[in-house]
């Protein structure tokens, strides 16, 4: 596996050493290891069946692992189970929230299996009711909400008993992006509050914007893990563009740095890089030397499509991009 080392000393929410799962023949997870620093994002990408799922339902207790060693917030998940349950929270791929019931209902349901009791966990549910923007309809019957609403009620019943872990597991599928975006405000203030969020999500966006760390997950083997930015530059193809106004710059600066694709007609080179500070120094000290202007300059780097492409040889389905504001 290419494995980029974390910076930093913050303890381990999730330490997960040597996990493995199979179903008959089939192996699920083969040997995998996890450490998430805790008040951090940590996404698990992979394409369907890598196994991404199977670990969520190993790390939040749902099933077991054949073998491997795990502690969730400071419990080892195999001495006490319900220590780690009790210090975290799920959010599936499906909605746990009773349609039937209304929001404050569904909240106050949670809120009873968390044994809050009957004042604590009122006030608890206003509290969350109006954190998830949902105070207006808190007295509605779920089934009237949109897909946006549900997965914040979803995930406010998750919040219900304080977890230190919280496990999504594809939280944003089906969402349209104005909904997407709202969650992905959710999840930040959750990690701002020190939180650790476990995501499992198939939109390289979402790890790209949320993730502090992303693990790539192919065949039930890691094959690699970095922050975004680390795992874009282990894919060639990253570039700086100069702009240049006038023949005569543009002319000087491609003799001058020799390997570069000329466009001509807009008077720009595309110089092969990485994107990173060291390699941009030294191509303007190498301009500056040479008393060569230049008019503007952008870096482009793989993103994370390309890189699941290079590292599975697949790719995720298609979605709708929008800029990020």
């Amino acid at each position: 596996m290419i494995q980029i080392p974390a910076r930093g000393t913050r303890p381990a929410a999730i330490a997960a050493t040597g996990l493995r799962k199979s179903y008959g023949d089939k192996t699920v997870l083969d040997g995998i290891d996890l450490h998430v620093p805790a008040g951090t994002v940590f996404s698990l990408l992979g394409p369907n069946g890598a196994g991404k799922t199977t670990t969520v339902q190993i790390l939040s207790t749902l099933i077991a692992a054949d073998a491997g060693q795990v502690c969730v917030a400071g419990h080892d998940l195999a001495a006490a189970p319900d220590s780690v349950r009790s210090a975290i929270g799920v959010t599936g791929q499906f909605s746990a929230v009773d349609k039937l019931l209304t929001a404050e209902e569904n909240l106050r349901l949670m809120a009873d299996l968390r044994h809050l009791g009957k004042a604590a966990g009122r006030r608890r549910a206003a509290e969350l009711l109006e954190a998830f923007g949902l105070a207006e309809v808190a007295r509605k019957v779920a089934m009237t909400f949109s897909g946006g609403m549900l997965r914040r009620l979803d995930l406010a019943m998750t919040l219900m008993g304080g977890p230190q872990v919280i496990f999504l597991d594809e939280p944003t599928t089906g969402l349209d992006p104005r909904s997407r975006r709202a969650m992905w405000s959710v999840i930040r203030e959750l990690v701002a509050d020190g939180v650790t969020i476990f995501l499992t999500t198939q939109y390289l966006e979402e790890a790209d914007q949320l993730a502090d760390r992303i693990a790539v997950l192919d065949d039930g083997k890691l094959v690699a893990e970095g922050t975004a930015h680390e795992l874009k530059r282990l894919v060639p193809g990253g570039h700086i563009r100069l702009e240049f106004t006038d023949q005569a710059g543009f002319e000087r600066a491609a003799r001058t740095l020799g390997e570069v694709t000329r466009d001509e007609e807009a008077l720009t080179l595309r110089v092969p890089g990485d994107g990173g500070v060291r390699s941009l120094r030294s191509l303007l000290d190498r301009l500056d030397a040479q008393a060569i202007e230049v008019g503007g300059l952008t870096v482009h780097t793989p993103d994370l499509d390309d890189v699941f492409l290079a590292l599975t040889g697949q790719t995720l389905p298609t979605q709708h991009k929008e800029p990020v504001r």
